[in-house]
């Protein structure tokens, strides 16, 4: 089993670019036993928050097919909040799930992370992964 985190730009790039790195390893979430999504109340609230800017122009439907997609396949935890400094703390919820279930955190900002193994991009997880 592979246990995921994604970083809310992934979860944006999935919805306006169905065809790359990012909707490949949302729909891996929905139909590859293998891989496990964890979230948490803050996550989908910030995925919610994004997702209805109006600037992207995603439909209401999208939205909540994103939304319901990570709810239904995933599991929920509330984790334990750390101590290590981060550039942009709104990035905490994600680093603290994926550190507490060992999971990989996929994002498009490796900046605003620590360098650690377990933190990569969609095209390093497809890499890795998928294309094995």
């Amino acid at each position: 089993m592979i246990n995921i985190v994604l970083d809310t730009n992934i979860i944006i790039s999935a919805a306006l670019s169905p065809k790359g790195n990012p909707a490949k390893i949302l729909e891996l979430v929905t139909n590859d036993e293998e891989v496990q999504i964890y979230y948490n109340a803050p996550i989908i609230a910030e995925y919610q928050d994004v997702l209805s800017r109006e600037h992207l122009k995603l439909s209401i439907k999208t939205q909540h097919r994103i939304i319901n997609t990570i709810k239904k396949a995933g599991i929920l935890i509330d984790p334990t909040t750390s101590k290590i400094p981060l550039p942009d703390e709104s990035d905490r919820i994600f680093y603290d799930t994926a550190k507490a279930v060992n999971a990989y955190l996929i994002t498009g900002n490796l900046k605003h992370y620590p360098e650690e193994s377990y933190i990569i991009p969609p095209a390093k997880f497809i890499e890795i992964f998928v294309n094995q």
